[in-house]
């Protein structure tokens, strides 16, 4: 997640109703959810999309009263999507007057026709700020940026930030070496150009275990040393046979490797020479993982690339560097095929490139993450003391590289960050929400007998309380204090804390309230209404929050506007008189989250 945002309004749409506040035909879907995607970014947008693109364009200026596009506005699409059942999505970032305007991102709804049906917004005031003249030179903002990141500062750029419900001049400074957190990494500062008032100061990486989370454990004394697999190596595979005709390097190879946490798997591997592997899969856009070697790298490039003589990675154990790395590589490809299989996604940002990962990242970090300055996953090993071994548990990479995927759709933002590095706001938490609703269903994917899929998160860890987070009953998590409800104080809980509320409305939606059993795991969830919500299943469900997120959600959405982004997915995928969308609706109001209690100042 990158800088936080202040709290946007309501989603914008051309037309309403009273009972939900959307717009737009309901449409009868498949159940997967899958469209057909093309992204705006990299060598192009194709005839079909570019044809979608400009009619986007022109219905955003031509309805300027509902969109809030102004003069001195140019739009970029960042992501078109046409479902199969008709409707185009646009999705826009905005400058103005050359300037980037930070929470000014927006989504234009076109028929099948290209006709406007309407919009989704992040920001509801004009983005035109009172001035754009600096008071402050750009080197005075580097200056300060460099001060409060504690790193190196990069070049200063004017945009607008329109995040806070205004529309600020302000500069926008990347900065690098930052010592304000566990490990260094980039930041990105936002000062504003008249009052030098530092407007956000914002990690680009995003860490699975947050401050707060790691001073309770320091706090208790927990230990965490998960276990792993059997150290037994692979049986061998066959030897090479001798070569009955010429092989043209490189070429796809079915290697094995013996992982710290799911025991013996196979990897899609490229073979360069007779006797030489590379952990690289060409079969998934060429998906590579690589040694950090120990130093805290956002830089791929450098990384050392894993090779073997016999394509075999690992022993299951931390005394062989390759172990971490067959974990990693499994899970992210595992991701991968979730993403492709269930929505027809062509990788993180959808657009057909790998997607990477670094092991062994810094020296004793006790942590993963998903960077978007690498755009690839990174590593610690543990501290040592803590953590005893790297976190490249499974449900810890679907839920980071969702991080990877949020930052390519709805770019869904804190509200603050405090100077721990706690993150705050309704938007963060529903971020913290769909990477773990979704890193929960590359569990269930990938349905490995060593990982058994659930509705946990992070089981596998070592922890006292046997989860970091679970969805059916958010509160039972004790560590960061999750929440079962929403209320009037869930907009500044701390991002983790926060993600129940959604968490729980999935769950419910999938799987409905009560006790049950699935899978050999007991779940038991509650209501705060002590309704009865009965489920719809885990496909439809995840189909409506996928779509939901691609086509409804913008960066400042909460979990007001989340309702409607999933009740209009569920009109969508189901129609708006089926059993699935008056689930959505139920599944919310068990969660606190109704019409009746929207805040003031969204209506």
């Amino acid at each position: 997640m990158r800088g936080p945002h202040i709290r946007g309004l309501a989603i914008a749409v051309a037309v309403t109703t009273a009972a939900t506040g959307l717009a737009g035909t309901a449409y009868a879907g498949p159940a997967t959810g899958t469209d057909r995607a093309e992204t705006a970014t990299g060598t192009g947008i194709s005839t079909t999309a570019a044809s979608v693109v400009t009619a986007a364009r022109a219905a955003a200026f031509a309805h300027a009263s509902a969109t809030g596009v102004t003069r001195g506005d140019e739009l970029r699409a960042q992501d078109v999507l046409i479902d199969p059942e008709g409707a185009r999505h646009v999705r826009f970032i905005r400058t103005h007057q050359g300037m980037p305007v930070l929470g000014g991102d927006l989504v234009v709804h076109l028929s099948h026709g290209l006709a406007y049906t309407g919009v989704t917004r992040a920001a509801e005031q004009s983005v035109r700020p009172a001035t754009t003249r600096p008071e402050l030179t750009a080197a005075q903002a580097e200056t300060k940026a460099a001060a409060v990141a504690k790193g190196d500062a990069g070049t200063a750029e004017l945009v607008v930030d329109a995040r806070d419900g205004g529309a600020a001049l302000a500069y926008r400074i990347p900065v690098t070496d930052s010592s304000t957190a566990e490990a260094t990494g980039t930041r990105t500062v936002v000062i504003d150009a008249v009052t030098g008032k530092v407007r956000s100061n914002t990690p680009d990486s995003d860490e699975f275990l947050s401050p707060k989370l790691l001073d309770t454990l320091r706090e208790r004394g927990e230990t965490l040393d998960p276990a792993t697999g059997t150290v037994v190596q692979p049986k061998s595979l066959t030897g090479v046979a001798a070569a009955t005709r010429a092989v043209h390097y490189p070429v796809t190879a079915s290697g094995t490797g013996t992982s710290l946490f799911v025991g013996k798997v196979p990897l899609t591997t490229t073979r360069t020479a007779r006797t030489s592997y590379l952990l690289k899969d060409p079969t998934r856009w060429g998906t590579e993982t690589r040694d950090a070697k120990g130093k805290e790298l956002e830089n791929f490039a450098q990384g050392k690339k894993f090779t073997t003589t016999n394509d075999k990675w690992g022993n299951g154990a931390v005394s062989h560097r390759d172990s971490a790395a067959v974990d990693a590589q499994y899970g992210i490809t595992k991701t991968l095929d979730f993403y492709k299989k269930t929505f027809g996604r062509k990788g993180i940002a959808n657009n057909g490139k790998a997607a990477r990962g670094m092991v062994h990242f810094g020296n004793k970090v006790a942590n993963a993450f998903w960077d978007s300055t690498c755009g690839c996953m990174l590593y610690g090993d543990g501290d040592g003391d803590m953590f005893k071994k790297p976190l490249v548990v499974l449900d810890v990479t679907g839920h980071e590289l969702t991080h990877g995927v949020v930052d390519a759709t709805a770019k869904l933002e804190p509200t603050r960050v405090d100077a721990d590095g706690n993150q705050y706001g309704e938007a963060g938490s529903l971020n913290e929400s769909l990477a773990d609703i979704f890193g929960s269903n590359v569990e269930f994917s990938a349905n490995n007998a060593k990982n058994p899929p659930n509705y946990l998160i992070g089981e596998k860890l070592g922890l006292a309380q046997k989860f970091l987070r679970r969805l059916d009953h958010p509160s039972l998590d004790k560590l960061e204090g999750t929440i079962d409800y929403w209320s009037p104080q869930t907009y500044d809980a701390e991002v983790h804390s926060g993600s129940g509320v959604s968490s729980h409305a999935y769950y419910l939606l999938a799987e409905g309230s009560g006790r049950k059993t699935i899978g050999g795991f007991a779940y038991d969830s509650p209501t705060y209404d002590g309704s009865t919500v009965t489920g719809i299943g885990r496909t439809k469900a995840t189909a409506i929050f996928y779509r939901a997120l691609t086509r409804y959600m913008v960066s400042t959405t909460d979990f007001h506007d989340a309702r409607l982004a999933t009740l209009k997915a569920a009109a969508d995928l189901y129609g708006a008189n089926s059993t699935a969308y008056k689930t959505v609706d139920k599944a919310w109001a068990a969660v606190n989250v109704t019409v009746a209690n929207t805040p003031p100042a969204r209506h």
